[in-house]
């Protein structure tokens, strides 16, 4: 296939650029370590290219995909989850429904990540592991010093940059913390010379409404596969 865009083959472009150096595969097969992000870039998906995965030598390894293409796997590779993800970009940002003096975002760090991976686990806005915290520019929402919302970047595909993680605890929303906060990420993106993108689920039009009523625009439907070496 060929992408017309680097966003339709995000992880590998991710890994080819922004994120380069946390490649922890080789040049033909691009990965991150297991505990900052699954996911997996080839720049082909063809037999030849796949073949190269069963040589990474991590059979048990869970692998998440995100492209623009619907792939033929292999034998060798047994596909455990397959589900249509939209990808959303902005290049016209809106305001936040509150303002931003109204609300403290507090950057977090390595002190932060057992409340991130605990918020997370509850709200389950994609993967979010130990390290996932190293793509930068995590910040959280604080109720009486329990984190209660958060955002942060993940993958960094030439001049885009994802926002991801974006999640609120059940007894925290309502308030607009998911709006605001992708607010604030967004506008510090832009204003390094970025251009925001997210992902969202098909069905999680709540989200989705959000997204678009910040300036966002879907750009795309891409396949999300979740697999592993059999």
């Amino acid at each position: 296939m060929s992408y017309n865009s680097v966003l339709d083959n995000p992880i590998w472009n991710a890994l080819n650029t922004g994120d380069a150096e946390k490649n922890r595969g080789n040049e033909q097969v691009r990965h991150f370590d297991i505990n900052t992000a699954p996911f997996i870039g080839i720049e082909n998906w063809n037999e030849d290219s796949q073949r190269k995965i069963i040589e990474l030598h991590q059979p048990e390894r869970e692998w998440f995909l995100l492209i623009a293409d619907n792939i033929q796997f292999i034998d060798q590779l047994e596909l455990l989850v397959t589900m249509p993800i939209h990808q959303l970009v902005c290049t016209n940002l809106n305001r936040s429904p509150i303002k931003h003096n109204e609300i403290k975002y507090i950057p977090l760090n390595e002190s932060h990540v057992d409340e991130m991976i605990l918020l997370t686990a509850l709200t389950k806005p994609g993967p979010f592991s130990k390290n996932t915290i190293q793509f930068g520019n995590y910040h959280g929402i604080f109720d009486n010093d329990k984190l209660v919302a958060m955002g942060g970047e993940r993958m960094h595909v030439a001049n885009y940059t994802e926002i991801s993680a974006i999640c609120t605890h059940p007894d925290a929303q309502g308030k607009g913390y998911a709006a605001s906060i992708t607010q604030f990420l967004a506008a510090a993106i832009i204003e390094k010379g970025q251009i925001p993108f997210l992902h969202a689920r098909t069905d999680n039009t709540k989200a989705i409404e959000i997204y678009k009523r910040l300036g966002f625009e879907l750009r795309t439907t891409v396949n999300f596969f979740m697999f592993k070496g059999k």
